[in-house]
This record gives C-alpha cells, structure tokens and sequence, in this order.
C-alpha cells in the first residue's frame, strides 16, 4: 500500500468499523460475525487463504461456516458494496478524484467456475485458463481504492444456460460486453453522487466511441485511451485517423513530460495535443493527445480528451497517467488482501469475495491516508509560528 509498513493486526480495529457498517445487510449473527472473520482472515500473513486456512485463523473447527457465507446464506454483496463506497468516499471523497476502469485475470483450473474459459489475461500477459473481473477505481490524491466490479461472462456462457444455472447464474443475466460493464459502473458512480471530476480507461474501453459520447452528453470529462486506427471529427473530414494528425507535426509542439511515477520511477514521454471537434460549444473543447516512447520514437500511443476549455496539456497528461492507480490497486488488493484467493465456483460466490476483499482494501487505503496525513500534521509548523513573508507588512 504505498510503501507503508505496518502490522497488520493493528488494522483490526479500522476492519470491525467498517464491518458495522453493513452489518445490517445479514440477517443472523453466524453471518455478521463470519464477514468479520473472512475480512481479518483476507489481512493475516498466511501462506495460503483458502476455507480450510481462514477457518483455522478464525478459531473454527472447520471451513463450514466460510462455505456458507460464501456460497448459501441469503445476503445481497451488493448492498454490502454500496456501504463500502459511501466509506471511501467518507473518507477520501474528492471533487477532483478519477475514475479508472479496467479489467484483471484471476487464474483458474476446470471449466466449472463461472465465466472461466481460455481468454487473454492481463495479469499473465498471455491467453489462459481464467476469469476476468471488470472493476472501477476511485483515485485522489490521498489515497485509491476499488468500488465497483462485475464478473464477466463469455458468450460460450451466456448461451448455455444449463451451465450458468449450475454456477448459479440467474436467467436474467445475459450477456455484457465489458464496454457495457464499465458503462453501468460509471453510470452507478453518477447516480450514487460519488464525487469526481475525470474517468479514464485503456483503449479497450477508450475505442468505444457509443461510451465517449455518452460521457460527453452527460458533460463527465474523460480522457481514454485509443488505438490508431480510431478516426475523429475534424474541420478536414468526419472520419480523420488518429495517427495521421501528428504527421509532420513540428519539434516544438511535442512536450517531454513526466505522466507519473511507475514501477521503475517517472514514466517520461514526449508529448503533443491536436484540438479536434470544431463547432461545439465554447465551454468544451476535444482533443487528440500523442505519447511517443523517447527511446523508441516509432511507438506512440493515443488518446481522446472532452474537457474545459483551457484545460492545461500537463493536466490532460496527469489524468492519462492516473490509470496506473487502478494497476496499483490490483497489485495490492491480490498481495494484501487476497483479491485473488479464493475457491468459489458460483457466481454470487465470486462477488461475495470479491466484495469483502475490496471492503479490506478499502480500510487499508483509509488509514494509509489517516497515517499520512498525520504525518504532514507533524512536519507542518504550526500556523502561529512560521515566519512572515518577506513580502508582508510585518
């Protein structure tokens, strides 16, 4: 979490608040007081979490009680999500936040888990056996978490219903593109009043010019990634590729800027902006940004941006990079709070622990932010005691 390196027993406390908070969403107390056991089970140093290694931490005698949380007590996990996001943004709510979509692979054996089939895995780098979630982050300064997330469901699903009654999939749910996932969950932020001023995404959610323009008739300003086969409106054609507006473009409109710190430090690109989009209203503006690899000068990348007029480009850079936050919150959530631990095959299973694994995530990054705040308290002086400016009339 940011570097932060703490006990984790010392967030029982923050864990059992934030559990009180949807204690309500379960109807007897074996549930409530499992979810408690299950989230502090998610934090403890074990090799493995499974049924059998969460039981034992928890002092029972056997996995039963976690299978049944998990799989057969009636609870809704998502009404335990919208309590875990009026959390975060209680406590790390921003007007400036950004909202982040993007997709993770969870690995997996067998064709019986739901949604499972062979499809390409971001988290492997290649095609595997495995199941793909869908998630929306929420990122401020102080601090970014997961809110939202679906399980995706291939059409080799979809279309054998047998199968999906098997892993409990209800008749009703057909199938989504993850484009219409992260649409929904978006849509969802927007009608919750969560807090936030951007959305970003990839280029596989960034290409859906339906989703750009339902983001920009409901004036959310984006900045989403693309591929260069996309086209855009310009004042030349209707239909404009993206990579033919930076042809010949000069020296001295490329800007060599850091979009923020990666894994190996400052992720440092040239980059150049191309204004597309003319006659709308004078408020807005459109753009097309390039990134181009300073080692490799032949590998661009591109972007779609809908913003204020005068929006700064180092702005628009800073919100293109941000999406690296969401990378960061798969990275820890599956290291720290077993994200990716789990043996469920059902699909409200699935959410169930994916729902209490973003719950844990969630208190870790709020008192991650507690604890730096606290710090900056301690290294501010306070405000009696700084020296008058030498500009003042002191």
């Amino acid at each position: 979490m940011g570097g932060v390196l703490v006990d984790v027993w010392s967030w029982a406390g923050e864990l059992k608040a934030l559990h009180e908070r949807f204690v309500h969403r379960f109807s007897r107390s074996e549930p409530r007081e499992s979810a408690l056991a299950y989230m502090r089970g998610l934090l403890a140093p074990l090799e493995r979490k499974n049924g059998w290694t969460l039981a034992e931490e928890a002092g029972h005698a056997g996995p039963d009680r976690i299978h049944r949380l998990l799989n057969r007590i009636d609870w809704d996990a998502d009404d335990v999500l919208d309590d875990v996001r009026e959390y975060v943004v209680e406590y790390l709510g921003d007007p400036e936040a950004v909202l982040i979509v993007d997709d993770t692979g969870f690995l997996k054996k067998g064709t019986a888990s739901a949604g499972v089939q062979r499809m390409y895995s971001g988290t492997a780098g290649r095609t595997e056996n495995c199941q793909v979630g869908v998630f929306l982050a929420y990122a401020t300064d102080r601090g970014r978490t997961l809110i939202d997330r679906r399980l995706y469901l291939p059409v080799s699903w979809t279309e054998d219903r047998d199968r999906c009654r098997r892993a409990a999939i209800d008749d009703s749910t057909g199938f989504a593109t993850k484009v219409a996932m992260a649409k929904a969950m978006v849509r969802r932020a927007i009608e919750e009043k969560v807090p936030f001023r951007w959305v970003t995404a990839d280029a596989a959610y960034g290409f859906s010019k339906g989703w750009r323009y339902e983001l920009e008739q409901a004036d959310v300003f984006h900045v989403m990634a693309t591929t260069r086969h996309d086209t855009v409106v310009t004042r030349w054609a209707l239909d404009h590729p993206v990579h033919d507006l930076f042809e010949g473009l000069s020296r001295q409109k490329w800007r060599r800027r850091s979009c923020g710190n990666g894994s190996h430090g400052p992720r440092v690109y040239d980059w150049a902006r191309v204004e597309v989009r003319p006659w709308h209203r004078p408020d807005r503006q459109h753009w097309v940004i390039a990134r181009r690899s300073i080692r490799r000068p032949e590998e661009i990348s591109y972007y779609i941006a809908y913003c204020p007029a005068g929006t700064p480009l180092d702005d628009l850079i800073r919100i293109a990079g941000s999406r690296w936050a969401v990378e960061e919150c798969f990275q820890s959530a599956k290291q720290e709070c077993g994200l990716d631990d789990y043996q469920v095959r059902r699909y409200p299973g699935w959410h169930r622990h994916i729902t209490l694994a973003m719950a844990v995530h969630a208190a870790l990054t709020v008192l991650r932010a507690r604890e730096l705040d606290a710090g900056k308290a301690e290294t501010d002086p306070p405000a009696s005691s700084r020296s008058a400016s030498p500009n003042s009339d002191a």
